[in-house]
């Protein structure tokens, strides 16, 4: 769904109104019978010979995705990972606010990425108690992902985007995780790359 967000976004930004799925389907680079089956999933939204209106389509998956909301989020490792995720704009578009970054490495105490001040580690709990965080970013190193990631959890964070290179092994099972690899995406554009060549 958040692709078709994407899409439908730039449709809109385009100035267009309404869009068949055989068009849709064109710029997405899949078949129009996977564009309907997957807007059925979620109830539809288009009329035959009609297509779909690209202005409620957006809206609906944006109210299905979540996005209808505002979503607190901090970020765990103000490295140079976690300073790109501050830096990127974007988010605050679609609801998602960085709301504090926390780094163990005393020398970033004091400085702020766009106005965010960085915060020692130490902080997290009473930052926690006194503001609402529905996501944490970890952006550190894989030996302490599960540790501050189970921290989270105790203090009542309910989702976690992980960047740390490896799987979190986690006390609460109901927590939302996101496991972000970056290496896997890159090993797979090189073996689409390879296989491009052999053909």
């Amino acid at each position: 769904m958040p692709r078709y967000y994407r899409y439908l976004g730039d449709l809109l930004d385009e100035g267009v109104e309404r869009i068949s799925s055989n068009e849709l389907s064109e710029k997405m680079k899949v078949t129009a019978s996977q564009i309907r089956q997957d807007l059925n999933n979620f109830g539809g939204f288009g009329q035959q010979g009609y297509g779909y209106n690209v202005q409620y389509l957006y809206d609906e998956i944006g109210r299905i995705l979540g996005l209808e909301q505002q979503h607190n989020i901090i970020i765990i490792g103000a490295g140079n990972l976690g300073q790109a995720l501050a830096n990127y704009s974007k988010f605050e578009k679609l609801g998602f606010i960085i709301i504090g970054l926390f780094d163990v490495n005393p020398h970033m105490k004091g400085h702020s990425i766009r106005g965010i001040p960085i915060m020692m580690l130490e902080e997290l709990e009473s930052f926690a108690q006194a503001n609402k965080i529905d996501i944490a970013a970890l952006t550190m190193p894989k030996h302490s992902a599960d540790s501050i990631a189970n921290c989270l959890v105790r203090l009542g964070i309910r989702a976690i985007w992980n960047f740390a290179h490896v799987d979190l092994d986690l006390m609460d099972k109901n927590v939302v995780v996101e496991n972000v690899h970056l290496s896997d995406s890159l090993m797979q554009l090189s073996y689409n790359m390879l296989r491009g060549q052999e053909e």
